[in-house]
């Protein structure tokens, strides 16, 4: 048995600086068959760098104060306090806090505590192809993503 208090879960930010708050209870609890983490979003923060997808992991998020949004390829979806929303893998989201108020979160993942870098894919502006398409996306040694077209190959750091 594993027990913490999530005020003692180190705090670790996306590398892409989109959050200030993101404690990875996964990691301190040595979680093996799920992931979980607890986000703080401030007005303008969002839980991950922009649209994306796990291939290997569904992801379900529950909101626990506030508003947030989730923008999806189906549209726009508000996911109000007390609500959870779910993504199938192959799924792209991206959610964030749109209002002025915090929102407090968390994130599942499953079937593992961590997704693979290789089954991840953000859809961003390839200059190469001229349209957003998917792009593969690794983490590289100075704690920087690398993302590489998955039609043409172009490969870039996001500023």
């Amino acid at each position: 048995m594993e027990k913490t208090a999530i005020d003692d879960v180190e705090i670790e930010v996306n590398p892409m600086d989109v959050h200030s708050v993101r404690r990875p209870i996964s990691d301190a609890l040595g979680f093996t068959d799920f992931a979980m983490n607890y986000f703080e979003l401030e007005p303008g923060e969002s839980f991950s760098g922009g649209m994306h997808t796990h291939h290997d992991q569904e992801e379900v998020f529950y909101v626990q104060e506030g508003t947030a949004t989730f923008d999806t390829e189906a549209g726009e979806v508000i996911v109000d306090e007390g609500e959870v929303i779910r993504f199938e893998p192959g799924d792209f989201q991206t959610g964030y806090n749109d209002t002025d108020e915090q929102v407090v979160g968390f994130a599942f993942g499953a079937p593992k505590s961590k997704h693979d870098w290789d089954q991840l894919e953000s859809l961003v502006y390839c200059q190469e192809c001229e349209e957003e398409i998917g792009h593969g996306l690794e983490l590289t040694d100075d704690g920087n993503f690398r993302l590489t077209c998955t039609e043409c190959g172009n490969t870039f750091v996001p500023p």
